[in-house]
């Protein structure tokens, strides 16, 4: 008849290479949205060492998703508290997204405007083509953002389908017909 056996290797071994280079692509979107917005705070500093009200927004902003890019590399790097960190950094990257996304069609459509609320000290000319460099780079991290949602709902359904209904890691089933080899008390 039909007996049931582990599966030893091959599906076993692909989803965890899938879910390990998805892992590996996440972590590397992550450290990417570090390097972006720290590159963007520093491009509003050398705008005026000393920011405007707006300029303080917009720093908040890179800090915002610094922090969300910090707690999504430890959203996958814990295995307790899963959902917390989770649901935090889901919240703050579609936040983040969205005003990355606003900030950069500011920059582009109106960069004097912008330029003049940032109240800087640097030649408009220099000052345009920094606060473009910025707006770039915000539009990197806008599409980064939705790239990282991405990845953490992958990683997320694969913690989720690699579990039983108890909560604990399950391998993988598949049917085997050949159970003559296998003790008589086992076979059925």
């Amino acid at each position: 008849m039909g007996g049931l056996s582990v599966m030893g290797g091959s599906g076993r071994d692909e989803v965890s290479s899938s879910q390990y280079h998805v892992h590996k692509v996440f972590l590397l979107c992550n450290y990417i949205l570090l390097g972006a917005a720290s590159s963007c705070i520093f491009l509003t500093l050398s705008l005026r060492l000393l920011p405007s009200l707006c300029g303080f927004f917009l720093i908040l902003l890179h800090i915002v998703t610094i922090a969300g890019a910090v707690s999504g590399c430890a959203a996958v790097s814990s295995s307790s508290g899963r959902g917390k960190w989770y649901a935090a950094h889901m919240v703050a990257t579609v936040l983040t997204a969205i005003f990355q996304g606003s900030v950069s069609v500011l920059i582009f459509t109106s960069t004097s405007n912008f330029l003049g609320n940032l109240k800087s000290y640097v030649r408009e000319e220099d000052g345009a083509i920094i606060l473009k460099l910025a707006g770039s780079l915000c539009v990197l991290i806008f599409f980064l953002e939705w790239i990282v949602l991405v990845l953490a709902f992958f990683l997320r359904y694969y913690a989720y389908a690699d579990r039983d209904e108890y909560g604990t890691r399950s391998a993988k089933v598949q049917h085997n017909d050949n159970v003559s080899n296998w003790p008589w008390a086992l076979q059925a």
